[in-house]
């Protein structure tokens, strides 16, 4: 039975286990993630548990269970199961949240419909209108006198993951710099690193500035260097194919640049930003060198949050395999200190097309280096995408981008 829930309205659920579904239209103005938070009838959670997402996907007792989203069409689909009667001991009310994550708003997000699934029954909830909100809550699923039930919210916040963390008596850091030497209490305990996400958590690393030259593998613990006024990162390779490196900028008022010398979809090339603080030095093109060399300089400022090399090979460069062509990322500050990044863990696969070596995070002690070699899936010429995560560290989604222009 098909049944329409309006904002503030609530409704007795047939069943204590069912399923949230949230769709929107796709768009690469926008960037939606599903949230949802385990509270207490004071409205707050109770520690680590108490958040369900991408990368803590299971609540205690599987009360709620985060299932990732996927493309139906020109739709987007974000799913949660949840089931009420394992809800732990003081654990009332199960709050489903959405952000917008590109800081457009949720005015840019069409068709926005969320149902719940229960029971035989689809409850449709009818949206409010929005604006410049880029946190939402969608819904409360809760226990009243035994029963299980759910309310219609559709509140907004403009404060995005933030506001709603802070809603939900989640500690957050209260600026860029607090984010750099400490993580929430509600998130310090992770250690996510996966294929297309991977938070960067330094509260727990104490750092000395490392000299001379080292290898970093994925896995090992991040590095500190000395910050110098030009680093260089240089991607190499054996010839017989044609790579090309560009760099994903992201800085401390949230913004992604693209520095590339080829455009993706709705994102132009751009060879140098901020007067020459991430600079592409040139393609190489196919030449006769036993070892191709692309770099990209970085000056880094205080408008930096991070840098994230990016080595790809077009569907039109012809098959190439990270692995058969030895692709390697040195980090250099040109006082003595460098850090090589290999492809270890690429697989043979030709049809891979883009690979994440390493990230270079600007901290006030030092740039932190961490190996993450994550790679594209097969046939993706999508590119990678930066966001502020959950933790206030500097996530990366691989094939969440732009389709890269033919080239």
């Amino acid at each position: 039975m098909k049944q329409s829930l309006q904002t503030g309205g609530n409704i007795v659920l047939s069943a204590f286990k069912g399923t949230v579904i949230v769709t929107h239209d796709i768009s690469h103005l926008i960037d939606i993630s599903l949230t949802a938070f385990l509270v207490t009838d004071a409205g707050k959670v109770q520690g680590d548990s108490g958040i369900v997402f991408y990368n803590q996907p299971e609540g205690p007792l599987g009360v709620a269970t985060f299932i990732s989203p996927n493309d139906l069409g020109n739709t987007k689909n974000h799913k949660i199961n949840f089931d009420l009667s394992k809800a732990p001991a003081g654990i009332t009310k199960v709050a489903v949240t959405l952000t917008e994550d590109n800081a457009a708003g949720f005015s840019n997000v069409k068709n926005l419909r969320a149902e719940i699934h229960v029971g035989g029954d689809v409850i449709q909830l009818i949206p409010s209108n929005f604006t410049n909100e880029n946190g939402i809550v969608v819904l409360e699923l809760y226990l009243k006198n035994g029963q299980p039930k759910a309310r219609a919210i559709w509140k907004g916040f403009v404060s995005g993951l933030d506001g709603l963390c802070r809603n939900y008596g989640v500690e957050v850091s209260e600026s860029v710099e607090q984010n750099l030497s400490s993580v929430s209490q509600a998130t310090k305990k992770k250690e996510p690193v996966s294929e297309e996400s991977l938070n960067h958590s330094l509260a727990s690393i104490n750092l000395e500035k490392i000299k001379g030259k080292i290898n970093l593998d994925k896995g090992k613990d991040p590095v500190l260097i000395e910050k110098t006024p030009e680093i260089t990162a240089s991607v190499s390779w054996k010839t017989g194919t044609d790579y090309d490196i560009y760099a994903l900028v992201y800085t401390t008022d949230g913004k992604q640049i693209d520095v590339a010398m080829f455009g993706a979809a709705g994102v132009p090339p751009l060879k140098r930003f901020g007067n020459g603080a991430v600079e592409h030095m040139g393609d190489v093109g196919r030449d006769s060198k036993s070892v191709k060399t692309e770099i990209i300089k970085i000056r880094l400022n205080d408008s930096i949050l991070g840098v994230v090399p990016v080595v790809y090979s077009a569907q039109s460069n012809g098959t190439g395999s990270f692995y058969r062509y030895k692709v390697s990322m040195c980090i250099d500050n040109h006082q003595g200190t460098s850090v090589m990044i290999s492809a270890n863990n690429a697989s043979k696969n030709d049809r891979v097309y883009t690979c994440v070596p390493g990230v270079l995070l600007n901290t006030p002690n030092g740039i932190l280096i961490k190996a993450v070699e994550l790679y594209s899936k097969p046939g993706s010429e999508k590119r990678p995408k930066l966001k502020m995560g959950s933790t206030g560290m500097v996530e990366i989604l691989m094939d969440k981008g732009p389709i890269n222009d033919y080239k």
